[in-house]
C-alpha cells in the first residue's frame, strides 16, 4: 500500500466499498469550528502557505506548534515574527519526524485534496511545494468561500460570543446564494462563565448594552442571555458550546447568587464554592434557554489549559501550552445538574465531548439515562483534539456503538481554525467506514451493503442535518 492511496485507512473490501460508493460524495455540515466570519466575508487570498496554513489569519494553528517546539524550532519561527518561508521550511522538517501522528497524515491529505500535490512534504521538496502551493493560492480556488464551497460543506458554524453583534453573518447571510453555504453562529458564552476574571464587571455591562438590559443581578444575565438567544436564533444559530474545564455541582439561593455576582462585578475575591454556585445555577439556566428554543447544548470537558505561564503571559492562550484534564469526578458532578434538570423537564439536546477519554465510557452510561422525545437527544461527541485521531475515533465509534446507537450519531466536525481542515471530515468517515468494514468482517453484523451504505451516509451528513435543523 502505498502512502495515502485511495484506500488508505480501510481494511477490507466492505470498508472500501461503503467509502467510495456511500460516504465519501456526501456533503458536509461543520457544526463547530473557530473560523472568523470576518474572513469569510473579506474572501481575501492569503499570500502563502505559511499564512494560511500555521499563521491563519486572526489565528494559528497550536497541533503545528506543539510539533515544532518538540522538533526544537526556535519560537521566533513558530509565533514570532522570523521569514515566513523559513516557517515552512521549519514546519517540512519537523512533518519529516512526525510518522504515526495524525498530522502528518492530515498534512499529506491537504497537499493532495487542496493543492494536488502528491509529493511527500521534506526539507528537500518544501522549496518545490512552497513554490507550487503559492502560485495556487493567488486563483479564485482558494478564496475562503471557495475553499469552503468547493469541500462540498453547505453549512459552517463558527464561536460567537453573547455580545457579539454577528456583523459578518449579518452580511454574509445577505449573500448565501452566492457563496453556496450557510455561515451560522454558535453561542459559546466564556466570558459570561468565568466570573472570576478581572473583566468580568465589565463584560456584564457590554453583554448589558447589546441586550438592551441593566444588570445589576443574576436575574438580569438570564434576562440579558434570552434575548442573544432570540437574536442568534433569528440568525440562524442552533447551538451553543461550554467549555467546562473542571465542573463542581453546588447551587445557590437567588440571594446568595446576587451576592456573588455583586463581588464578581467589584473584582472581589471569589472563594472555589461561589465559582461553582454561580457556574451550576448559570448553566441550569443555559440548559432552560437551550431546551426553550429547541438548541443543541455542547460541553468540552476535563482540559487543563495555558500550563506554561510563562509563555501564556507572552503570547496568550491557545497557543499550544495545554493539556489532557484529570478531574476523575467530574462527570458525577454532570450527572448531578442533569438529575436536576431532567425534575423539570429542562434537558437539551445534548453532546459532550472530554479531552479525557477515561470519561468517555462514563459519559456514554450517564446519557442513557436521559434519552426520551427525539432521536439519540444526548450523543457523545467524536474525538476531540488530543483524541482527533484514527485510533481516538474508532474508540469514540465502538463506545457510542456498544452503549447506545451508532447509526443516529451526528458525526464529526472540524474544531478548526483553518479553512484547509475539510480532510478532517474524509479522515473520519475512512474510519467510520473501515469501523463498520470490521464488524462485518467478524461476522457481527449483515453484510447488508445497502443497509451499511445509508449507515454511514445518514452519520456523515444526513444525521446532523435533521438534528440541527439548519436546512430545514
Amino acid at each position: 500500500m502505498s502512502l495515502l492511496d485511495d484506500d488508505f485507512l480501510l481494511g477490507n473490501d466492505t470498508a472500501k466499498t461503503l467509502f467510495h460508493d456511500y460516504a465519501a460524495k456526501m456533503p458536509i455540515i461543520d457544526f463547530h469550528c473557530h473560523l472568523n466570519p470576518e474572513e469569510i466575508y473579506e474572501n481575501k487570498n492569503y499570500p502563502n502557505i505559511t499564512r494560511i496554513w500555521l499563521n491563519e489569519g486572526t489565528y494559528g494553528d497550536h497541533y503545528k506548534w506543539r510539533l515544532m517546539r518538540a522538533n526544537g524550532v526556535d519560537e521566533k519561527y513558530i509565533t514570532g515574527d522570523g521569514d515566513e518561508y523559513k516557517k515552512f521550511i521549519e514546519w517540512a522538517k519537523t512533518i519529516e519526524n512526525s510518522y504515526g501522528n495524525p498530522l502528518y497524515e492530515w498534512t499529506h491529505l491537504e497537499l493532495r485534496r487542496f493543492f494536488h500535490i502528491d509529493e511527500e512534504l521534506t526539507e528537500e521538496s518544501a522549496p518545490r511545494i512552497w513554490e507550487k502551493a503559492n502560485e495556487l493560492l493567488q486563483t479564485d480556488d482558494f478564496k475562503p468561500r471557495n475553499l469552503i464551497k468547493n469541500s462540498n460543506v453547505q453549512v459552517v458554524c463558527t464561536t460567537d460570543d453573547p455580545a457579539s453583534d454577528l456583523k459578518y453573518h449579518k452580511l454574509l447571510k445577505e449573500e448565501e446564494a452566492q457563496s453556496g453555504f450557510k455561515t451560522l453562529p454558535a453561542m459559546r458564552p466564556d466570558k459570561l462563565i468565568q466570573i472570576d476574571r478581572d473583566s468580568f464587571g465589565e463584560y456584564l455591562k457590554t453583554l448589558g448594552d447589546v441586550s438592551g438590559v441593566e444588570i445589576n443581578n443574576f436575574a438580569d444575565i438570564v434576562k440579558a442571555l434570552h434575548q442573544r438567544f432570540e437574536f442568534f436564533n433569528d440568525m440562524g444559530g442552533r447551538l451553543s458550546d461550554h467549555s467546562l474545564l473542571t465542573y463542581h455541582f453546588k447551587e445557590a439561593s437567588d440571594e446568595e447568587l446576587n451576592a456573588i455576582v455583586n463581588k464578581g462585578m467589584q473584582n472581589e475575591a471569589l472563594t472555589q464554592d461561589e465559582i461553582d454556585q454561580y457556574l451550576t445555577m448559570l448553566l441550569e439556566n443555559l440548559m432552560k434557554l437551550n431546551a426553550e428554543f429547541n438548541w443543541t447544548m455542547q460541553f468540552h470537558i476535563n482540559s487543563n489549559r495555558d500550563l506554561n505561564r510563562p509563555m501564556f503571559d507572552k503570547i496568550g492562550p491557545d497557543t499550544g501550552y495545554d493539556a489532557v484534564g484529570t478531574q476523575p469526578d467530574i462527570v458525577s458532578h454532570i450527572t448531578k445538574l442533569y438529575t436536576k434538570m431532567q425534575d423539570t423537564h429542562d434537558v437539551p439536546k445534548s453532546i459532550f465531548y472530554s479531552l479525557n477519554n477515561n470519561d468517555w465510557m462514563e459519559l456514554a452510561t450517564m446519557m442513557g439515562c436521559f434519552q426520551g422525545e427525539t432521536v439519540q437527544k444526548l450523543q457523545l461527541g467524536a474525538g476531540w483534539w488530543f483524541n482527533d485521531t484514527a485510533e481516538g475515533m474508532d474508540n469514540q465509534l465502538r463506545i457510542f456503538a456498544q452503549q447506545s446507537l451508532l447509526p443516529h450519531f451526528v458525526g464529526m466536525l472540524t474544531d478548526s481554525r483553518s479553512f484547509l481542515s475539510y480532510p478532517r471530515h474524509e479522515y473520519f468517515r475512512r474510519v467510520l467506514c473501515n469501523f463498520y468494514g470490521k464488524l462485518v468482517e467478524q461476522g457481527r453484523v449483515p453484510n447488508n451493503e445497502e443497509k451499511l451504505g445509508k449507515i454511514v451516509q445518514d452519520i456523515a451528513y444526513n444525521n446532523a442535518r435533521n438534528y440541527f435543523g439548519f436546512l430545514d
